[in-house]
C-alpha cells in the first residue's frame, strides 16, 4: 500500500497534470473506433475505451519522450484470498513471468528489448508494467504478450515448486526488518475478520503448501478482461494502438463466470489493543494504529492532511515534540486506506536502551490531542503548497502513470485521482480537526493494554458512498501544458549544449522546452587532497548532511519552506525546479552552500539519528557482508579519507565529533574553486550564466585540491562465514579486484559479458540459475566497475537466500561462473545484451536529470557526450569472441573472495 493517500495523489498527479500530449484529440476515435469498442470519459489527455469483453483501456499519448509504458491492472489482491491461500495473489504475480506457450521466456524477451518491467501486489489489486523505447515493434509485442499471458500463462506445478522458495526468500528478507514485522503485526492485531489484517506476502506455511489447483483456479477467476484495466502511455499512435489492442485482447472471450462477492465488514473496535514483538534488533519502535474509513469516504482527504501535519520532517508536530526534544531519533505517519476501511499508522524510532514509555506517552498525547489543537493557517498552507508543487511537477516521465493510477483503479474509477486532486486544496482546518476527532481515539487505538471501561469512546466507521455518487459532480479540467519533442541522441545533446567556464566551474547549459517549465540542475564541487583530508571523513560527511539544517538567514524549517516556495525537489548538489524559479533557486542553493551555520541542536539530532541507523544495521546480513568485503580489500591507513571504517570506528568517530569540527571543515574546505555545473530544461541561458557568476565567483576553498585516486591491489582469495543469529535471511557477497579503466579496449566487452552473466534484471545467467531454475534467491546480480581517473576496478557478485539455502546458493553461483568462463557466451546472448543495453541507454538520456549528471561527469573528465557515442559504437562492434576472451582474462573464479552471512543454527537445521 502507498505510504499516504496525500503523497500518493501528489506523486501520481505530478506525473499526470503536467504532461502534454499529441494533439490527436478524440475526433479519430469518434469516427473510426474498431467494431464493438465504446469510448468513455476523457480527462486531461487520458481517454477510456471499453471492449465488448469488458476490458477497460486507457490511452495516454505523449510524444515528448521516446518511451512507452504498458500497464495492466487486475482488480484482485490479497484481500481476495481465502483460508490457507494467503500470499497467493503475490505468488501468482511471480508465476506470471514464467511464460506461456507463445512466450516461453518472458524475462529474456524483456531483456532483449531493454525493457524495464515489474509486477506489484497490494491488498486490492495486482499490476504488471513494462517501460521501453518507443517503437511499433516493441509496443505490439508488449500488447500481444500481455494479452497472451492474461489467459494462457502456464501456472505449472514445476514453476510453483521453484518460485515458492523464491517468494519464501522474499518473505524471509522482510522478516529481517523490524519495521516490516511491526507493520504485519499491526495489521493482524488491528483486524478481527477483514482480509486487510493479512500481510500481502502471506503466511509462510501457505506459501510453502498452496496447491497448484488453487492457484490455477484463482488465476482463471480473476485474470480475465472484465476484471482488468489496460493503460498505454507515451509515444505511440492511438488509432493503431487501439486496433492492436482490439485484435489481441479483443480476441479473449468475455468470461461466463460471476466474480465471487465479498460481504465481510470489520466490526467496530471496542477498546485499545496492544502487541509486543521481541526479536533481536538494535533499535526500538513505538507504533500506533487507528482505524480510518475507506479511501472513498468524505473524510479521506482531511485525514491525509492530518497525517502530513503530524509526520512531516522538519515541520511536523511529531518531529518538534519528539525528535527536536531528543526523545526519539525519527518519527513517521502515513495512511493505509483502500477500497475498505484501513489504518492510520503513526510512530517513532528510539535508540536502543533509551526510555520507551515517555515516548509512547508523548506520542499518544500529540496524536489524540490533535483534534483539540486544530491546524494553524501556516500548517495548512504548508501542506497545500507542498501538494500544489507536487502536482505541478512534470518530470518528463509518463512511464509511471500506470502504476500511479493502479490504486485509483482498485477503488473503482481511475478519475478519482483527478477528483481528489481538485478537492484536496479546499480542505479546511476545521474539517481536518473534526476528522481527527472522529478516529484518533483511545478505544480505536492499537497499542498499550486493555483496561475495562464503562464509558468506551468508540470510533464509528461510516460507509462510503458508491463511486457513482462520488463522481457525479466531477468535471474534468483541460490541460494546456506543452513541450518539445527532444531527440536524446548524443549528437543532439552536444549540439544543444553550450559549455562555459565561470570562475572555477565548468558549466554545461542545455535549454529545452519542457512541460511545466521543468529544469534539472546537477552540481559537483571538489576540494581537499590526500594529505589535508586525513581524519576528516566524518566532519566532511556531517558538513554535507547538515547543509540544509540551517543557515545565517534561515532555520531548518524556514529553509524547507523556502525550497517549497521555489518548487525545489532534491538536494543542494542535484535538484529540480522550474524556469521562473531557477534564478532564485540557484541563489538559494549557493547561499546554503556558503552560509550554512550548523546549529548545535540539529548537530545533536543528526548525531543520534546516525548512531541509531548504524546500530540498527550492525547485525543485518547485507551490512555485515558489505562491511567485511570493504574492510578486507581496504589498503589505506586508518584516517585516510578512502579508508573503510568498521561499525565501531564509525560510532566512535561520530561520538567524538564536535560541532566546531564541522564548522571548521566547512570554513576551510568548501568553495567553488573546482567543480562542474549542468543545467538542463526550460530556462533562460543568459540569466543562468549571470546568476552562476554572481553566486559562486570568488568563493574559493582555502585548501589544496587534487583528485583521490586508487591503485588496483591484487588480494588473495579468502572465504569467510559470519554468523547472524535470529536472522531469517542470509547474504552471499563476492569480489575480485581488477586492473581496469573505462577507456580500456576490453571494457565494452566486459560490460556486455557482465550484462549476460548477472547484470540484467530478472534475465541473466545468474538469475536464471538461482531464481528461475533453483528457486534459491529472490534477488541477486553481478557488476563490473572500472576506474575513470584511475585503474581501480572490480568484479562483484551478490545474492540473498535463506540461511539453510546459502550453501546451495554458493555452489550454484560458482558453477554458473565456472561455466561462463569455460564455455563462454553465445552469439544469441550477445545480441540480446546489445539490444537491452542500447535501449536502456537511450531511455536514460531521455531524462533531464540523467543528462545533467552525465554532463558534470563529462566535464570533470574533460569530455563530451561524444565519449558515450563512441562507447556505444564499441558495444555494437564487440564480437562474441572478444566478449568471451575479455571475461576469461579478467575473471578468475579461483581468485574470488567470498563472504557468506547467515544464522548458523538455521543453516544447520535442514
Amino acid at each position: 500500500m502507498n505510504a499516504s493517500r496525500l503523497k500518493h495523489l501528489a506523486a501520481a498527479s505530478m506525473l499526470l497534470c503536467g504532461l502534454s500530449f499529441v494533439a490527436t484529440g478524440t475526433a479519430w476515435a469518434a469516427a473510426s473506433l474498431p467494431a464493438g469498442v465504446v469510448q468513455g470519459p476523457v480527462v486531461e489527455g487520458i481517454t477510456e475505451y471499453r471492449l465488448p469483453n469488458g476490458l477497460k483501456v486507457l490511452l495516454f499519448p505523449d510524444a515528448s519522450k521516446p518511451t512507452v509504458t504498458v500497464n495492466v491492472t487486475y482488480l484482485v489482491g490479497s484481500r481476495h484470498e481465502n483460508y490457507g491461500e494467503t500470499g497467493m495473489a503475490h505468488l501468482l504475480e511471480h508465476m506470471m513471468f514464467k511464460g506461456s506457450p507463445k512466450n516461453r521466456s518472458i524475462p529474456q524477451q524483456f531483456a532483449s528489448r531493454g525493457m524495464e518491467f515489474n509486477g506489484t501486489t497490494s491488498y486490492d489489486r495486482t499490476n504488471y508494467y513494462e517501460v521501453f523505447q518507443a517503437s511499433p515493434e516493441n509496443l505490439k509485442w508488449a500488447l500481444d504478450m500481455e494479452a497472451d499471458r492474461m489467459v494462457h500463462s502456464f501456472i505449472a506445478r514445476k514453476d510453483l515448486d521453484s518460485e515458492m522458495t523464491v517468494v519464501r526468500n522474499e518473505y524471509e528478507s522482510g522478516e529481517n526488518s523490524p519495521f516490516s514485522v511491526m507493520l504485519k503485526r499491526m495489521d493482524s492485531v488491528a483486524y478481527d475478520w477483514h482480509s486487510y489484517g493479512r500481510s500481502t506476502i502471506g503466511n509462510r506455511s501457505d506459501i510453502e503448501n498452496v496447491r497448484i489447483e488453487n492457484l490455477q483456479a484463482f488465476y482463471r477467476t480473476y485474470y480475465q478482461p472484465d476484471n482488468a484495466v489496460l493503460l498505454v502511455a507515451g509515444k505511440f499512435d492511438p488509432a493503431q494502438t487501439l486496433a492492436w489492442i482490439t485484435k489481441s485482447f479483443g480476441a479473449i472471450p468475455k468470461p461466463k463466470r460471476v466474480l465471487p462477492p465479498f460481504w465481510t465488514v470489520e466490526p467496530q473496535q471496542d477498546g485499545e489493543r496492544s502487541f509486543v514483538v521481541r526479536r533481536k534488533g538494535d533499535m526500538q519502535i513505538v507504533m500506533l494504529g487507528y482505524k480510518i474509513p475507506s479511501a472513498l469516504h468524505a473524510d479521506a482527504n482531511a485525514l491525509s492532511v492530518m497525517s502530513e501535519i503530524l509526520g512531516d520532517t522538519p515541520s511536523g508536530r511529531l518531529h518538534k515534540a519528539l525528535v527536536a526534544t531528543g526523545k526519539a531519533a525519527e518519527v513517521f505517519a502515513f495512511g493505509q486506506a483502500g477500497y475498505a476501511p484501513g489504518l492510520e499508522i503513526i510512530g517513532a524510532v528510539v535508540k536502543a536502551g533509551e526510555p520507551i514509555e515517555p515516548v509512547r506517552a508523548a506520542l499518544i498525547e500529540a496524536v489524540e490531542g490533535f483534534a483539540t489543537t486544530p491546524p494553524t493557517a501556516e500548517e495548512m498552507e504548508r501542506v497545500r503548497l507542498s501538494y500544489s508543487n507536487s502536482v505541478e511537477k512534470s518530470l518528463n516521465d509518463p512511464q509511471q502513470v500506470g502504476v500511479a493510477l493502479s490504486e485509483e483503479i482498485a477503488l473503482g474509477d481511475w478519475r478519482l485521482l483527478f477528483q481528489n486532486r481538485d478537492k484536496l486544496p479546499a480542505v479546511t482546518a476545521e474539517q481536518v480537526s473534526a476528522a481527527a476527532g472522529r478516529y484518533l481515539r483511545r478505544d480505536n487505538r492499537v497499542v498499550g493494554t486493555f483496561i475495562p471501561d464503562d464509558q468506551p469512546r468508540r470510533a464509528e466507521i461510516t460507509a462510503a458512498p458508491p463511486v457513482a455518487e462520488v463522481m457525479k459532480d466531477f468535471k474534468a479540467k483541460a490541460s494546456v501544458l506543452t513541450s518539445e519533442v527532444f531527440d536524446p541522441s548524443q549528437d543532439n545533446i552536444n549540439a544543444r549544449t553550450e559549455i562555459k567556464t565561470i570562475g572555477g566551474l565548468k558549466v554545461a547549459l542545455l535549454p529545452k522546452k519542457n512541460r511545466g517549465q521543468a529544469v534539472s540542475v546537477d552540481l559537483q564541487l571538489h576540494w581537499g587532497d590526500e594529505k589535508n583530508l586525513f581524519k576528516q571523513h566524518m566532519a566532511a560527511a556531517f558538513a554535507d548532511e547538515m547543509l540544509t539544517r540551517g543557515t545565517s538567514k534561515y532555520t531548518r524549517e524556514q529553509l524547507s519552506d523556502a525550497f517549497a516556495r521555489l518548487k525545489i525537489t532534491g538536494g543542494v548538489y542535484g535538484f529540480q525546479t522550474t524556469g521562473p524559479n531557477l534564478d532564485a533557486a540557484l541563489r538559494l542553493v549557493a547561499h546554503v552552500l556558503r552560509e550554512a551555520n550548523f546549529p548545535q541542536d540539529e548537530f545533536e539530532q543528526l548525531r543520534q539519528q546516525w548512531i541509531v541507523g548504524i546500530e540498527s544495521s550492525r547485525n543485518e546480513p547485507e551490512s555485515l557482508a558489505h562491511n567485511a568485503i570493504e574492510e578486507y580489500f581496504d589498503t589505506h591507513p586508518k584516517g585516510d579519507f578512502r579508508a573503510a571504517m568498521t561499525v565501531d570506528e564509525q560510532l566512535a568517530a561520530i561520538k567524538a565529533l564536535r560541532r566546531e569540527d564541522v564548522v571548521a571543515f566547512h570554513r576551510d574546505y568548501f568553495g567553488a574553486s573546482h567543480g562542474e555545473l549542468a543545467i538542463v530544461g526550460d530556462f533562460n541561458k543568459a540569466m543562468a550564466e549571470k546568476t552562476i557568476a554572481e553566486s559562486f565567483n570568488g568563493w574559493n576553498s582555502k585548501v589544496a585540491y587534487a583528485p583521490l585516486k586508487d591503485t588496483p591491489v591484487d588480494k588473495p582469495a579468502v572465504h569467510r562465514v559470519i554468523d547472524a543469529p535470529e536472522k531469517e535471511n542470509g547474504m552471499f557477497a563476492a569480489r575480485l579486484n581488477l586492473d581496469l579503466n573505462v577507456n580500456d579496449p576490453a571494457y565494452p566487452a566486459l560490460d556486455l559479458a557482465n550484462y549476460i552473466f548477472g547484470g540484467g534484471s530478472l534475465k541473466s545467467r545468474l538469475m536464471d540459475r538461482i531464481r528461475q531454475k533453483d528457486g534459491l534467491s529472490y534477488g541477486g546480480g553481478a557488476a563490473i566497475h572500472a576506474g575513470d581517473i584511475d585503474r581501480a576496478g572490480n568484479f562483484t557478485i551478490h545474492a540473498i537466500a535463506a540461511p539453510q539455502n546459502l550453501k546451495k546458493l554458493e555452489a550454484a553461483i560458482r558453477e554458473e561462473l565456472g561455466r561462463a568462463v569455460k564455455q563462454g557466451f553465445t552469439a544469441e546472448e550477445l545480441a540480446q545484451a546489445k539490444s537491452g543495453l542500447m535501449q536502456q541507454r537511450v531511455q536514460n538520456r531521455s531524462q533531464d536529470k540523467v543528462v545533467a549528471g552525465g554532463w558534470t561527469r563529462n566535464l570533470y573528465l574533460n569530455q563530451t557526450y561524444s565519449w558515450s557515442k563512441d562507447y556505444e559504437a564499441k558495444l555494437q562492434a564487440a564480437t562474441v569472441e572478444q566478449v568471451n576472451a575479455a571475461f576469461r582474462k579478467a575473471v578468475d573464479p579461483a581468485k574470488l573472495t567470498v563472504v557468506v552471512v547467515g544464522d548458523e543454527k538455521k543453516a544447520g537445521a535442514r
